[in-house]
């Protein structure tokens, strides 16, 4: 029989996603592969590894690490995370490899590098590559952080949705970590965000405005979006390879066939702990939000797709220095008596509101907060201009963050 669906927070689904890369030149290394088939079966796209399993993405030199199955709680997972990041990197050496953390490799070309993976669920991999090119940085050279969020019925979908699509517009304020691409500052601080809402312009309805449109039910779900990406595919996709709950590619996705909620905008951090911390901060301000305790639900709801939109964009050019001037989101979240705020502003707001003052994980988003977001950290450290060398350098940093499960602190000492 098939198990009941969880009710809201009764689990978490959690990936995070690390490049391979060359432990000497930092160049991408495409043999995820070589590690999966060296545990596991050589037909497997993924493995068990304890509580973890690993598994393939899209192309060769990205690994996820992902709960084998739903945790019954956040706590812990960073520590089980970080051991198999251990693990993976003393695999990884006998291949002069190792694991980068960041949302994008700062000087990879996808049009020369990129290596699809080629086993398994190949076929699917290569329908999307027919259709849409997967040698581009939104396909090719991003890594992110998924979390996976349980309801039970269209009530809990319905609150859960609400809340997550209020909430994405200020997530790149607090996870953006791409600010370089090709060895060049972007204009934006997450940049993988802003090459993944371009991924499937060939089919707009895919990705929407990427914060997804207020809808109440399962059924209304299936009209409003799926058989709207169905229709739009047919033509490209004759044979139905692509499922459309699997080719939706908004911020947050609807999973019916498993009654979760996917959020799919945060850029992987520097290492587990920053990535489980803020994770659990975006928990926190969901559950206050579905309770209805920071705002009603009707404010929740009010927000039109494209202002929301709008923040959206801000955010990922902006992150934690975007300004928003936005009176009924700023409402939405409780903050109904400020006429403009920085998002880092209204992300300490609701730190205060929500983060007991001895959550274990409230230091990291404080230091977040305070210090910037990952990708301002990188750029302090290494430059606006920097050569590779220098890029060469903060990335070594960073893969030590990595595998020592440290926060990045940002410029050098002097």
């Amino acid at each position: 029989m098939p198990r009941a669906p969880f009710h809201l927070f009764e689990r978490f689904g959690v990936e995070l996603e690390y490049m391979i890369v060359d432990s000497d030149t930092l160049d991408v290394r495409p043999i995820t592969d070589r590690l999966i088939h060296s545990v596991g079966s050589a037909r497997k796209n993924e493995v068990r590894h304890g509580a973890v399993r690993w598994s393939n993405e899209l192309v060769l030199h990205v690994i996820e690490m992902k709960t084998d199955g739903p945790a019954p709680a956040l706590t812990g997972l960073a520590e089980l995370f970080q051991a198999d990041i251990r693990a993976l990197n003393e695999m990884l050496r006998d291949h002069n490899a190792r694991l980068l953390p960041a949302a994008m490799h700062p000087w990879m070309n996808p049009h020369r590098e990129t290596c699809l993976w080629p086993h398994g669920d190949k076929t699917i991999y290569e329908t999307f590559d027919r259709i849409f090119d997967c040698r581009g940085h939104g396909w090719s050279n991003l890594q992110s952080t998924h979390l996976n969020l349980p309801f039970c019925g269209d009530d809990e979908f319905n609150r859960l949705h609400t809340a997550i699509r209020l909430l994405l517009p200020l997530l790149p304020a607090l996870a953006a970590s791409s600010p370089f691409a090709e060895g060049r500052r972007t204009p934006f601080l997450d940049m993988r965000l802003e090459a993944y809402r371009h991924n499937c312009d060939r089919i707009p309805v895919l990705t929407g405005h990427v914060v997804p449109e207020w809808i109440a039910s399962e059924q209304r779900y299936h009209a409003g979006i799926f058989e709207r990406i169905a229709r739009a595919l047919a033509p490209l996709d004759p044979n139905g390879i692509l499922e459309p709950e699997w080719a939706n590619a908004r911020g947050a996705i609807a999973r019916f066939s498993r009654a979760t909620i996917e959020i799919r905008v945060l850029d992987i951090q520097e290492c587990p702990a920053a990535d489980l911390a803020i994770l659990q901060f975006i928990v926190a301000i969901i559950q206050h939000l579905v309770d209805e305790s920071i705002a009603p639900r009707t404010l929740q709801k009010n927000q039109r797709v494209a202002a929301l939109a709008t923040l959206f964009l801000d955010a990922v050019k902006n992150a934690e220095q975007s300004v928003i001037r936005d009176r009924r989101y700023l409402a939405a979240l409780g903050l109904d008596t400020l006429r403009r705020a920085t998002a880092r502003d209204v992300l300490h707001a609701l730190l205060d509101r929500v983060a007991p003052p001895d959550a274990p994980w409230r230091p990291t988003i404080d230091f977040i907060l305070r210090q910037g977001t990952l990708a301002r950290r990188i750029i302090q450290h290494a430059g606006h201009r920097p050569s590779r060398q220098q890029l060469r350098e903060t990335y070594q940093q960073l893969a030590d963050c990595l595998h020592n499960g440290q926060l990045f602190l940002g410029p050098p000492a002097p």
